[in-house]
Order: C-alpha cells, then sequence, then structure tokens
C-alpha cells in the first residue's frame, strides 16, 4: 500500500509538472520519462498522430543508454507508420492498432503472442543484442476522445531484481491515468500554438489588406516589424548608458513585434485617395490635366483672337503687334502651366513668393463651354496647389493623422491576453514626440514605454528612407540621419534610443536587406546632429 500511495505521489508530481510546461518538446519528455517511472519500464516509444502516419517522438531505452528526439540532439530516423497499408487498416503492427482501436495492450512476452507482426522488434533486438518482452501500449486521447498519439512501455522491471516482468494492472491503471493528462497537456499546447499561428495570420492578414488597398503602406506595414525588433535587440544588448538595464524576453518580443504589425492597421479606414495622394490636385484622379485642358483652351482662344484681329487688321504694323501680343501671351501660358505643374508634384517645398504666384495665375480667366466666365484656378485647387509642403492639405493631414486614433480605438476594443496587455499602447504612440508635440494624446516621453519610443523612430526611419512611396523618393542614409539628428536635437525622438540606432549601425543593417543600392551612401557618424 505504502508503494501504491508512492506511485500516486508521483503520478500527481508528473501531472503538476505536465500542466506547467509549455514547451512542446519538454513536454513529451515529462510524459516519455514519467511513464517509464510509474511503471518502471526499461524503455518506451512515444508517437503523435499526424495525417494518418504515427511519427516518433521519443525514444528511450535505459537498457541501451538510447535518448532520442525530444530537447536531446539526436534526431530520430525512424519513419512513421502508417494506420493503413494500401487502403487496409493495419492492425498487425501493435502501435496503429492501438489507434484504430482506441485500447490499451499489455503483452506479456512479445516473442510469444500472435496476431501482431514483430517483425521488426526481433529485427531490432537482433542489431542491439537486446530482449524485448513485456509491452503496454496505450493511446493519447484528447478531451473530444480522438486518439492524438501513441504510448508504447516496453520491459516492467521487478523493484526487488530488475528481472523483466509483465506489466501489472496497477502499472496498466496508473499508466493510463497519466496518458490522460499527458493527452490534455498536449491538446492544450496544440491548441495554444494553433492559436498563436492563427492570430500571427490574423495580424499578418491586418497588413496585406493594407497592401491590397495601398502598395506603399503595405511595404510599410511588412518592414516596420522587421526594424523595431532590429533596434530592440540593440537596445536590449546595450550595457552601457541610461537603458543599461532595459531588457526584454521571449514573450515581451512577442507582444512587440505584434504590436509592429498592428501599429498602422487603423489605416484600414483612411480613404485611398488621400492616403495615396502623390500630387497636390489627386483626388479620385489628378486634377491637374483639368487645369492643362483649361490652359489650352485659353491657348486656342488666344490664338482665335489673334487671327480675327489679323484678319480686322488695317495695317501691317497692327499685325505685328498683334502677333506680338499673342506670342507673348502664349509664352505666359506655358511658362505658367509648368510652372503648376511643377508645383503639383510636391516634392520640393514652395516659397512664399511661389504661393503669391499660383495666386496671380488663378485669377486668370477663361470661358467655358456655356460661355461662363470662370477662374482659370477654383478655389479649392489654389487650396492645394499652395500647400508648401508635402501634398496634403490640413483637412486631408487630420484624415491621415486620424488612423492612430483609429488604431488605437480598434486595439483597445480587443480582449488581448494578459502576455498581449501593451499592444495598444505600443503601437498606439509611434507618431508622439518625446516634448508633447506630437498626436493623438501629446505625450512626453516620460510618459511613453521604451517599447512605443522604439517604435517612433523606426517609424520615422521607414518612412523617411522607403522609396515606394507615391509622393516623394526614398532619401539616402546620409539625409535620412542628418534629418533624424535634427529631431533629436528638437526633442522630438527618444536621445538615447536614437544614440544606440547610430552607435550599433541598426540602420545600416536595415539598410542592406531594404533600400536601393544607390541609397547606402557612405556615412560620417561624427557629422550626424546631435549624436553623443
Amino acid at each position: 500500500m505504502s508503494e501504491l500511495l508512492d506511485r500516486i505521489d508521483r503520478l500527481n508530481e508528473i501531472g503538476t509538472a505536465l500542466s506547467s510546461e509549455s514547451d512542446t518538446p519538454k513536454l513529451l519528455e515529462i510524459i516519455m520519462m514519467g511513464a517509464k517511472s510509474l511503471t518502471r519500464a526499461d524503455g518506451g516509444s512515444l508517437y503523435i498522430l499526424k495525417n494518418g502516419l504515427l511519427s516518433f517522438e521519443i525514444i528511450s531505452n535505459n537498457s541501451l543508454g538510447i535518448q532520442m528526439g525530444g530537447t536531446t540532439d539526436n534526431e530520430i530516423t525512424f519513419p512513421a507508420i502508417p494506420l493503413k497499408l494500401n487502403g487496409i487498416e493495419n492492425h498487425s503492427n501493435v502501435v496503429t492498432h492501438c489507434v484504430l482501436s482506441g485500447e490499451t495492450i499489455n503483452i506479456e512476452d512479445a516473442y510469444h503472442e500472435d496476431g501482431f507482426d514483430f517483425t521488426g522488434t526481433r529485427s531490432f533486438d537482433s542489431s542491439t543484442g537486446y530482449r524485448t518482452q513485456s509491452m503496454l501500449t496505450f493511446p493519447l486521447k484528447d478531451h473530444e476522445k480522438e486518439t492524438i498519439g501513441v504510448l508504447q512501455l516496453i520491459n516492467a522491471r521487478d523493484p526487488e531484481n530488475g528481472e523483466v516482468i509483465s506489466f501489472s494492472d496497477v502499472d496498466q491503471q496508473l499508466a493510463e491515468s497519466l496518458a490522460s493528462q499527458a493527452a490534455v497537456a498536449l491538446t492544450q499546447r496544440r491548441l495554444i500554438s494553433e492559436l498563436q499561428i492563427l492570430f500571427k495570420s490574423f495580424i499578418k492578414m491586418i497588413a496585406s489588406a493594407i497592401d491590397d488597398k495601398s502598395p506603399y503602406t503595405g511595404g510599410h506595414c511588412r518592414r516596420i516589424p522587421v526594424l523595431t525588433m532590429l533596434l530592440a535587440e540593440a537596445v536590449n544588448s546595450t550595457e552601457t548608458g541610461p537603458l543599461k538595464d532595459f531588457r526584454i524576453d521571449s514573450k515581451d518580443r512577442y507582444e512587440l513585434e505584434t504590436a509592429a504589425w498592428l501599429h498602422d492597421c487603423g489605416k484600414v479606414i483612411t480613404p485611398e485617395y488621400v492616403m495615396d495622394k502623390s500630387t497636390k490636385l489627386e483626388t479620385i484622379f489628378d486634377r491637374i490635366h483639368i487645369l492643362e485642358t483649361r490652359f489650352e483652351v485659353m491657348l486656342c482662344n488666344a490664338e482665335i483672337t489673334c487671327l480675327r484681329g489679323l484678319a480686322a487688321a488695317g495695317s501691317s504694323e497692327e499685325s505685328r503687334l498683334l502677333q506680338q501680343q499673342y506670342e507673348r501671351e502664349c509664352r505666359e501660358l506655358k511658362n505658367d502651366l509648368l510652372f503648376v505643374q511643377k508645383a503639383n508634384i510636391g516634392s520640393e517645398y514652395l516659397s512664399d513668393d511661389d504661393v503669391i504666384r499660383i495666386a496671380r495665375i488663378a485669377k486668370r480667366e477663361w470661358t467655358d463651354f456655356a460661355g461662363r466666365i470662370q477662374p482659370l484656378i477654383s478655389k479649392d485647387e489654389l487650396e492645394n496647389l499652395c500647400i508648401q509642403r508635402g501634398t496634403l492639405n490640413e483637412d486631408e493631414r487630420e484624415v491621415i493623422n486620424n488612423h492612430i486614433v483609429a488604431t488605437i480605438k480598434m486595439l483597445e476594443s480587443l480582449p488581448f491576453p494578459r502576455h498581449l496587455q501593451n499592444v495598444a499602447e505600443y503601437a498606439g504612440g509611434h507618431h508622439e514626440k518625446m516634448d508633447g508635440s506630437g498626436y493623438p494624446k501629446g505625450l512626453k516621453r516620460e510618459e511613453m514605454s521604451v517599447q512605443a519610443r522604439i517604435m517612433a523612430i523606426a517609424d520615422i526611419f521607414e518612412a523617411l528612407s522607403a522609396s515606394d512611396r507615391p509622393y516623394k523618393k526614398g532619401k539616402k542614409l546620409s539625409e535620412c540621419l542628418k534629418i533624424m539628428g535634427n529631431m533629436k536635437c528638437d526633442a522630438h525622438i527618444d536621445p538615447d534610443i536614437f544614440n544606440i540606432f547610430i552607435k550599433d549601425k541598426v540602420y545600416l543593417a536595415y539598410a542592406e536587406e531594404f533600400l536601393d543600392p544607390e541609397q547606402v551612401d557612405a556615412i560620417d557618424e561624427k557629422s550626424i546632429p546631435g549624436y553623443l
């Protein structure tokens, strides 16, 4: 009785270990070693059922000193065992019969057992000098009573003299109890793994949806996780300075990478014509073509006016003056059109003098098909053409900025598990600035996590260096770092993280994979504003 109680205590200990272990190979080892310990088996094999095949996961034998699979570096090379041969259920093999029947099989001596083919067992014994005798083979069934694997134990040992004996009824009951607990643990681990895979696929699907909506932001969504994690690892590895105590483990990495994938998920609600606005006059289409047509009409009207004047001219001098006036007006219209076309691109800063010139051009008038006199450039077109930096007007910039509000709202509405509780905070802070002038919450440096500050730098560097934006070319490395250095001086980005970004050459590791070769120029780190 005392011995039985000890074995039950051991069973409980194994059950506790199974419930707390999250590493699948280690979990399999606990099951294998636990079953051997409970039944005093000399050896055993653990199989997992995958697509109609029983694959070896653990092989253990004390007498032969064999330990394969699990957490060991010893790979199992034995082929998987099919449940069916030529379409017929394979009942000749003990382990496959165990799965097909769902029953425990207790064999006293494999060499004197009818009904099963032990050719493989005899071959193994012959090559190793081993003698397989008693066998206990039982299925691992999940909560839905579906068999997910098989555990086979070999050669129970007498605790007194160590001789091989049969597996007793108590051995079988304890082993089956362990099998039940083991199946639950394996199923739980499998479900957790499947949920993680599902969740990763879901967040990547969101990025793909944004990619389908806009190839420009789609590339951004795929690159930010890479750059974020490169920088996070650099900060994690630093051993000096204010961030020397910052450390992240595997769970922290998973949380931060998840936030990086989801940091722009709110862009799914941003209109394409705003998100992909490549010129100042673009809405659903680029309205520069409408302006070009108006200029063409004005050129035609000028020509008609000139021809009518020439026809009615009373002298050659009058004709000469009309011709000069026509040519001068054509030159002015063509020059004005070229200027407006260039201003529409938005790749260069528009000076105050340029704004005045556009306003002057806008005062020109033309006559439409109905005979109505119209301004050459409408009020809305003028407002957009006078954007001094970039292509977005104030209303459109607010729409773009609202994507981060939508991101935070979407992420905060999700019931994230405990190990992902900070995803919304990390993802929602990548447009904040260290001096509190960012958006949407106007957070200051001390109000933000290190992870959120890392993402802010990653987001800026990716945006500056990206060469797939419709409204700009990707800047060279030296330009990107100069701009970011000035941002550090202006307290817009975290100075300590930026120093690590430069010192550990995170920018270069990223550039070698994602930037065009012509963007990767020589960097003089001493010339970067504010660095160290």
